[in-house]
């Protein structure tokens, strides 16, 4: 029986990796499928903060003035470490480099995903909600033919394409059924994400307030509301399992400096939790198939890097999508695999080391105690390690020896504090 081709390329999952990806192939000719086991608008767990950067793949997509009428404007970010220590650091600054934006952009998952699958769907992808995708279809050879899934009925269905995405998130069924997946061993942290009113003095930067046992990140994400997201250690996750939201709100009240702020803040829908983190696939690729987005790397959410490794990601997983389908041969579909893994390193592995060097920080109140000091009284350094966040100052600013020196060794301002 000679079976066809549903697609050229399928899709899994539709957040912002996905749907990038499914944007960029679609405008190009491709016949694209996209399959998600939720329904749009829905919400995610998430930091929900878009470096300036972002905003050009945005504008790109065309949805970027849409997005920003209902987006709060951050204008850099705020670390408090342990022993009260403050350091901020601006997108625009002496440094020279500028980002597509000269700010980020905070807002909400429910309506980032939507916009960006409604686009995808206009550039003409094939979007089904509510498939469950359960497994991968392959080839006698062992090559990915598709993938095997539940709709919304409970009815199993096969979808063949010429070549699957992987772009499912963290815990991805693509990466566990390609046995590409694979979990750190440290640093082991899950978070409890949740919307608050009421959040006194909130302002126009990212706030990350590290303590001893977890951290939280504050954002204001338009229409009046914060963004919460806390992490901590894994070994607390029997007690989120049982009441993460009651969990957060004692965690939050207990903080001193936080306390009077959550004094009187209402929450605005459940407290969701997500993780464990550190999940780095062997690698982006099997025959018939790629990895994109958190489905392929997700280290630590501090420096909010899932938005834009996201879209970015997908950029580059169409692009891979061309060749791959295009090669005339096995050696030249297997270069083209090499490519895009190769692709991912060079756009990516800087900031990969960076997260890893934050990690280690955050992971040892001494440490982030010593580095925070250090941004605080020298505003530059600051400056440079928001710009890397943000996507447009290249990592190698900060991993410099003379940077790490002046972070971690020389001493510091007398100046600086709290």
């Amino acid at each position: 029986m000679i079976r066809t081709r549903d697609a050229d390329v399928l899709i899994v999952g539709g957040g912002p990796a996905g749907a990038s990806t499914a944007f960029q192939r679609a405008r190009r000719g491709a016949r694209v499928r996209l399959l998600d086991r939720a329904r749009f608008p829905r919400p995610k767990a998430c930091a929900e903060c878009l470096s300036p950067e972002a905003s050009h793949i945005l504008h790109d997509m065309d949805v970027l003035p849409a997005l920003e009428r209902h987006a709060a404007q951050m204008r850099g970010m705020i670390v408090r470490s342990p022993d009260g220590t403050r350091a901020h650091g601006d997108y625009v600054a002496a440094h020279g480099y500028r980002g597509f934006r000269d700010r980020g952009l905070a807002i909400r998952r429910e309506i980032l995903d939507d916009a960006l699958v409604s686009r995808a769907r206009d550039a003409g992808v094939q979007v089904e909600e509510g498939m469950r995708v359960t497994d991968v279809l392959r080839s006698p050879k062992g090559d990915i033919r598709g993938v095997s899934a539940l709709d919304s009925s409970g009815v199993a269905r096969e979808v063949h394409a010429g070549l699957v995405i992987g772009a499912d998130g963290l815990r991805s069924i693509v990466a566990r059924r390609l046995g590409l997946a694979r979990r750190s061993m440290w640093p082991h942290r899950i978070a409890v994400v949740a919307h608050y009113r009421d959040v006194a003095d909130v302002g126009d930067y990212v706030e990350m307030h590290v303590q001893r046992d977890g951290f939280v990140g504050i954002a204001d994400v338009g229409a009046g509301v914060t963004t919460v997201a806390a992490v901590f250690p894994r070994h607390r996750a029997p007690e989120l399992a049982r009441d993460a939201a009651g969990f957060l709100h004692r965690w939050l009240i207990a903080v001193p400096h936080l306390s009077a702020r959550f004094g009187r803040a209402t929450r605005d829908g459940p407290a969701r939790v997500t993780g464990p983190f550190a999940s780095h696939a062997r690698r982006a690729w099997a025959p018939g198939a790629l990895l994109v987005g958190d489905a392929a790397d997700f280290f630590d959410p501090f420096t909010g890097e899932g938005i834009y490794a996201g879209l970015r990601g997908g950029e580059l997983a169409a692009d891979a999508t061309l060749d791959v389908l295009g090669a005339e041969s096995s050696r030249a579909a297997a270069m083209a695999y090499r490519a895009y893994e190769g692709a991912r390193h060079q756009e990516f592995g800087g900031k990969w080391r960076v997260e890893r060097m934050i990690g280690v920080s955050v992971a040892s109140p001494r440490l982030v105690n010593r580095a925070t000091r250090a941004l605080s009284g020298r505003k530059l350094l600051a400056d440079l390690l928001v710009g890397v966040t943000g996507d447009f100052v290249p990592a190698g600013q900060v991993l410099r020896l003379g940077y790490l020196a002046q972070l971690f060794v020389l001493p510091v301002p007398p100046h600086a504090g709290t």
